[in-house]
């Protein structure tokens, strides 16, 4: 079992690992902050071989190299957290009017019939129904009776659930509402490509978690990755160079590809170009990320 540490002995911990510390008392209190568990999700890129057992570090490591990739990830996490917002609005705003006009704004879109679910998992329906049941908006609690429909929040107009409902949770009825259709259906109505599309969305959610959540961004795959149009992708890479298709870059183009044929805003990768922050190790970690071999039980 390993012991609990002092913010010292974390100190000591470190330096032992061959990390050069300058400023003892400026590492302390930086470690104060941020749970060390956490900074060493940074730190094992520096270390020599921490899947064989051997967490020392590279020689010439410094603190102030890991604290210079950890910082930079900490603010590509805030600069995302404001377009992927804006995307999450471009996307309710279409559901509901893709929904409303094509299929009727109230009942259908809380009926099972409407969604294709697949497997064990919870069926939309009921995610849709528990995300307004718990608002506390007075314009979701009008509807809450039943209003003589004969089901609960049977009146609810679209327009007025949609801004009830979780991001996943959307994401799960784009996938998976009229058929099987509305993905496709939203795609057209906001001018991007329909292939694939819902697929994109889920990557949208699970970037936005991870900053919501501040997860790391630095080295890290993306799960969901969606398919990012092949155009897209090109022209990305014209402008910020190769990255892989499960970087975060790629869900960025995939991004900036929403906002701006939406006409939401102008696209985030230009000035995460014009901003390299955080030393040479920082960038090839978000466009080529790679998965570090973890201690072997």
């Amino acid at each position: 079992m390993k012991p609990n540490l002092s913010l010292e002995q974390q100190t000591d911990l470190l330096r032992s690992r061959g990390l050069i510390v300058a400023d003892e008392t400026e590492c302390r209190s930086f470690l104060s902050t941020h749970n060390y568990y956490r900074l060493s999700g940074w730190a094992r890129y520096f270390q020599t071989a921490p899947h064989e057992g051997d967490d020392s570090f590279r020689p010439g490591t410094s603190f102030d190299d890991i604290r210079r990739v950890y910082e930079a990830d900490e603010t590509l996490r805030a600069r995302l957290v404001a377009p992927l917002a804006r995307a999450e609005l471009v996307l309710r705003t279409h559901v509901a009017r893709v929904i409303s006009d094509r299929h009727g704004p109230r009942g259908c879109y809380l009926e099972q019939s409407f969604y294709t679910d697949v497997g064990d998992a919870e069926p939309t329906v009921s995610a849709c129904l528990r995300d307004v049941g718990r608002s506390k908006e007075r314009h979701i609690l009008h509807f809450k009776t039943d209003g003589g429909s004969g089901a609960p929040f049977g009146d609810l107009p679209i327009w007025s659930a949609v801004e009830a409902f979780s991001f996943g949770t959307l994401s799960r009825c784009i996938e998976r509402g009229a058929g099987g259709t509305l993905a496709a259906e939203v795609a057209s109505s906001i001018g991007v490509a329909t292939s694939g599309f819902a697929y994109r969305v889920r990557a949208l959610v699970y970037l936005r978690n991870r900053c919501a959540h501040h997860s790391r961004l630095w080295h890290h795959s993306v799960i969901d990755a969606g398919p990012t149009p092949n155009n897209v992708r090109a022209k990305a890479k014209r402008l910020v160079g190769q990255f892989g298709p499960r970087s975060v870059l790629d869900v960025v183009a995939s991004l900036d590809d929403v906002l701006v044929r939406s006409g939401a805003s102008e696209a985030t990768l230009p000035d995460l170009v014009l901003d390299r922050t955080g030393g040479e190790d920082f960038w090839p970690g978000i466009a080529t990320p790679r998965v570090p071999i973890d201690h072997r039980p």
